[in-house]
């Protein structure tokens, strides 16, 4: 099924296969009843894509034109529609890709997940940190969540300095002994241990052994030849209570942890004090493996469907076993950092009430206040949701978990 949305407010443009028309009608209720702007969502099934859809505008504040090689935004004229290549900043997201290189790595043989980060780092044994090993930092149970000393955000898009500052960073907790989400550290503790092993830098594995070979739309570091593709992203209110997700009710709320400036939450969140822009060009280019990986929703989904299976006859990322190690469970319970109980694999979040993913075996990656990425090997499910439009909370995002509903759905109809 192909063509636009009929009897809606919005021209939803792209295909569904027989069978996953509601996820169509799903994705276009986004638009005219969640305060969805721009965005695009695909799925596999089976390592074939079944939805493919896309609509509203490119940038998400409605500028004029399009952004050119040097990040500008150029032109006149009505603000652009969002088209089938149009990618965006997938924030935490970006942490589902950084995993897989630290998995693939060990699947080849050349890194130890059980072994002491500082067997691969000296320099991260520093301050109480020797025990930390390997998957700790995958499961977020490093200890190493905040920086005492925030980076600016140009020592930030520089992956020395971050380096440098969790490897002297004193852990919060023993490492190991508990789990809180490590929402910006992770981004050195991932990209130097892989510099360390393989001698380049991260976002360049990503496109050489990940992207590349999946035909993946997916950047750790946006080269200027793609740039114009790249959509501006903003806060979105949102339009009134949506029913999306599951709820969780801790004692205290993750607005609340934040708003605590000596509280985890805000110090973890603000390891990069001010913020960057993501609309810089600058950002973009840079290397953050936690938080600034820019994708397609194909490219999304696509990843995920390589890691657990051929992609259209092509190449598969992980092999059954690599898959099992991935969503095993390793942290659960109340987090330090987000408040709510949370559930980790090795680099991915897990089905459960803080990321309602399409079922207990589903593992992904949520982006902070939107896009989310994840894969259920006993559907032959992969999901890949993309938006220019950010919301205030962390999971859960009633747009995405409205579109796993109807995923869902269509799936077990089919099964």
């Amino acid at each position: 099924m192909s063509g636009r949305s009929a009897g809606v407010d919005v021209d939803v443009d792209g295909a569904v296969a027989e069978g996953f028309e509601p996820v169509r009608e799903a994705f276009a209720e986004n638009f005219t009843a969640r305060g969805e702007r721009g965005a695009a969502l695909a799925v596999y099934r089976d390592g074939h894509k079944v939805v493919d859809l896309w609509a509203g505008r490119r940038d998400v504040d409605g500028t004029d034109g399009r952004t050119g090689t040097d990040g500008a935004t150029t032109g006149a004229g009505a603000a652009a529609p969002w088209e089938h290549g149009t990618a965006q900043i997938v924030r935490s997201a970006t942490k589902g890709v950084a995993a897989a290189v630290l998995l693939l790595l060990h699947q080849r043989g050349e890194l130890d997940l059980d072994a002491p980060v500082g067997a691969y780092w000296p320099e991260f044994k520093a301050a109480g940190k020797e025990r930390a090993l390997v998957w700790h930092l995958l499961a977020h149970r490093a200890g190493v969540p905040v920086l005492d000393r925030p980076l600016t955000p140009a020592e930030a898009l520089d992956p020395e300095p971050g380096a440098q500052a969790v490897a002297a960073q004193a852990p919060v907790w023993e490492p190991g002994t508990d789990h809180g989400y490590h929402p910006q550290t992770y981004s050195w503790l991932t990209g130097e241990l892989v510099r360390r092993v393989t001698g380049e830098p991260i976002g360049a594995w990503i496109a050489r052994e990940i992207a590349g070979p999946v035909g993946a739309d997916l950047w750790v570091g946006l080269p200027g030849s793609e740039a114009g593709r790249v959509g501006r992203v903003g806060p979105v209110e949102a339009p009134g209570p949506t029913g999306g997700g599951l709820r969780v009710r801790p004692k205290r709320s993750v607005a609340e942890a934040y708003a605590d400036p000596a509280s985890l939450t805000r110090r973890a969140f603000a390891a990069i004090t001010p913020l960057p822009d993501e609309n810089d060009a600058a950002f973009r280019a840079a290397v953050l493996p936690a938080s600034n990986g820019i994708a397609t929703a194909d490219g999304l989904a696509r990843f995920y469907a390589a890691l657990i299976g051929e992609v259209d006859g092509g190449r598969r990322l992980f092999t059954p076993g690599t898959v099992e190690l991935a969503r095993a469970e390793r942290s659960a319970g109340p987090d330090r950092v987000l408040v709510v109980g949370t559930r980790f694999g090795l680099g991915y979040m897990l089905h459960g009430g803080a990321s309602p993913l399409l079922g207990p075996g589903s593992f992904g990656h949520p982006g902070r206040g939107g896009a989310l990425g994840f894969a259920d090997p006993e559907a032959g499910i992969a999901f890949g949701y993309v938006t220019n439009g950010f919301r205030s909370g962390v999971t859960a995002d009633p747009r995405a978990q409205a579109l796993v509903r109807a995923v869902r759905t269509a799936a077990a109809r089919q099964a």
